[in-house]
């Protein structure tokens, strides 16, 4: 198949087997780490990520692009820029000044919390599609959507590169669309 026939996905697909990183036993025994580091390091692998994620966030209908902290930053900013859209960074707690909308969340160590600036940027009827690098058990993707929502914005899904299998990040995400890049290893 020639790069003029072959699907944006296919691409992206291919660019992420053959730039992931895979870092057995971290950051705890028993965790394959996949590091996508050199995916966004490499320009044809980075488009073809970015260009596949911007399609499926196009398909989701978004007004604005969520990027979480701080992967999602990278990829969420370059999916926005494609699409023209604006992208809101989605901090994690103590990242931003005062005043800001804050969410708690359950990690499998403790609490975390994401956080928004609560002046500045108007969310009220707003379709929020939400990017990252990785879903895994959905707990921080939960959480944006939760901070999204008690700010007045919809999420109308969630676009991921990879996709960790057997932690039930998707079933956690509830009702709308998620769609990822590459299948589950």
């Amino acid at each position: 198949m020639t790069e003029a026939t072959q699907s944006t996905f296919d691409r992206a697909r291919q660019a992420l087997e053959e730039k992931t990183r895979y870092v057995q036993d971290f950051p705890e025994a028993g965790v394959l780490f996949e590091d996508l580091t050199p995916v966004l390091a490499d320009a044809k692998a980075f488009a073809a990520v970015v260009d596949a994620m911007a399609e499926a966030a196009e398909k989701l209908g978004a007004d604005v692009i969520g990027g979480l902290d701080a992967r999602g930053f990278l990829l969420g900013s370059a999916v926005a820029y494609k699409l023209g859209l604006g992208v809101m960074a989605i901090r994690k707690k103590g990242k931003l000044p005062p005043p800001v909308h804050s969410q708690e969340y359950e990690l499998e160590y403790g609490k975390a919390a994401l956080e928004l600036p609560s002046e500045g940027i108007e969310l009220a009827d707003k379709k929020v599609v939400l990017v990252d690098d990785v879903l895994a058990t959905g707990g921080t993707l939960g959480a944006a959507r939760k901070l999204i929502e008690s700010c007045g914005g919809e999420v109308s899904g969630y676009v991921l590169a990879i996709e960790v299998e057997g932690l039930g990040g998707r079933e956690r995400l509830g009702d709308k669309p998620v769609i990822v890049v590459r299948d589950p290893k």
